[in-house]
């Protein structure tokens, strides 16, 4: 696999996942120590970045008028009546372990489950000349299942890089891991995925 022709998304690692202090942490935090993720995420991306892949941060930010004209309700209802994610907030913000280097995209506008979903992540692909996916973050079984299907579905290789990833519980994380990665294209440990890169 080119490095230059693969991008590695890091999906939401913000302060109210990955931070003790952060109010979705206890959802995640099992998962986070099971998985290393954070630890993991950090190794994806640097070791990644030195191959010569495109970086991408995509942080969710909770736009309370698009979710109130959108009817929007389930996961992100949930995240309104926890005012999590708010604009400007320290749970918001990218945490440290990750933080964007100078060569790195931060996405804007992501306040639904993909990735792709208000982004711009397509044209900016597009605009890179990417071929292949990497995708790591939070959660498994959420807003990195929904990007891995809306990047299979757009012609992307995709891989998951499963050990950089968490979700709320093992019985999840497993049932993404072994039932639905695979129709996408695969789950990879990051030496896995690092290994792959030429």
């Amino acid at each position: 696999m080119k490095a230059a022709q693969t991008a590695v998304i890091l999906i939401e690692f913000q302060n109210e996942f990955c931070n003790e202090e952060g109010k979705l942490h206890d959802v995640v935090k099992d998962e986070i120590y099971r998985q290393n993720t954070v630890e993991n995420a950090s190794k994806l991306a640097a070791a990644a970045r030195e191959k010569g892949c495109l970086i991408i941060h995509c942080p969710f930010i909770f736009d309370a008028e698009w979710v109130d004209e959108n009817c929007v309700s389930g996961i992100i209802g949930d995240v309104k009546q926890g005012e999590a994610f708010i604009p400007g907030s320290w749970g918001a913000e990218i945490i440290d372990e990750i933080k964007q280097h100078d060569a790195d995209v931060v996405l804007a506008g992501k306040r639904a489950l993909s990735a792709f979903t208000n982004t711009g992540l397509e044209q900016l692909l597009q605009q890179y000349d990417i071929k292949n996916v990497a995708l790591s973050g939070f959660l498994s079984n959420v807003c990195v299942e929904a990007s891995a299907r809306s990047a299979y579905d757009l012609g992307y290789n995709v891989n998951v890089v499963k050990d950089a990833t968490a979700s709320g519980s093992q019985a999840n994380q497993q049932y993404v891991e072994q039932e639905i990665y695979p129709i996408l294209g695969g789950a990879k440990t990051v030496d896995e995925f690092i290994g792959d890169l030429v």
